[in-house]
């Protein structure tokens, strides 16, 4: 029988490695292993007093950094999630952590998530840079499919994917529950065919030239992966 859809051949792959534990380095930011006796205590410093912070996490918020550095000491060297830990290279404070998680070498796919950025690195450039840097590796490793999952709710999240590339694909409902709460999530992705072009718009956004003397960006991140994101795919509509 013919004319059956079995989607395209997938030639020339073959499954990628799985992140290790080598730190990636950036202008603005430097991603490192997480290593609890190194980490732990400077990043509950600065999470303390930020408490919404981990209102759509699983865990938190720590009582103590003793706390924190028990729940570091678990997850530290761990293959799923794997976890990094962002320090500014201009202050070397550390500011904030990532994971990459549900990797599946043999479909090509992997996420980012458990994201918890502090204040003090929000609203630089450090953030991004980190984001882009987990994504470059991943892609250059072969990974196929990158993706971003939230709480339904998390208006933030779902704006930063949005900014930083990432296509909105759907909710799914009834997805987990979260501290004794429903949660929808909201799924999102990035795969191979884009990044060339998404990791140009980077090149531009993350350029000297893009940003004056305060530091502040000429051109939005926002603005040059909309435009990536139209050109991929113009059927694809915002949220």
């Amino acid at each position: 029988m013919t004319g059956r859809a079995l989607g395209a051949e997938v030639k020339g792959w073959s499954p990628p490695p799985r992140p290790d534990q080598t730190a990636m380095e950036g202008r603005f930011v430097r991603l490192e292993p997480l290593e609890a006796d190194r980490h732990a205590f400077d990043l509950h410093a600065a999470f303390t007093g930020h408490d919404a912070l981990w209102d759509y996490m699983p865990y938190g918020p720590f009582a103590s950094a003793s706390a924190y550095h028990r729940w570091a000491r678990e997850r530290e060297g761990g293959e799923d999630p794997r976890f990094y830990v962002l320090r500014d290279r201009t202050t070397g404070q550390v500011g904030g952590i990532a994971s990459y998680l549900r990797i599946a070498p043999d479909a090509g796919s992997i996420e980012v998530g458990h994201i918890c950025i502090a204040p003090v690195m929000q609203r630089g450039a450090a953030m991004t840079e980190a984001m882009f840097l987990m994504m470059d590796w991943a892609f250059r490793a072969g990974y196929r499919r990158y993706e971003w999952k939230c709480n339904a709710l998390n208006l933030g999240s779902r704006r930063a994917a949005q900014r930083l590339g990432f296509s909105f694909e759907g909710v799914f409902r009834n997805h987990m529950v979260i501290k004794g709460r429903n949660r929808d999530s909201a799924w999102f992705s990035v795969i191979d065919s884009e990044w060339s072009a998404l990791a140009e718009a980077f090149a531009v956004w993350l350029s000297p030239a893009n940003f004056d003397a305060k530091g502040r960006q000429r051109e939005r991140l926002s603005d040059l992966t909309r435009l990536v994101r139209a050109a991929a795919d113009p059927a694809l509509q915002p949220e």
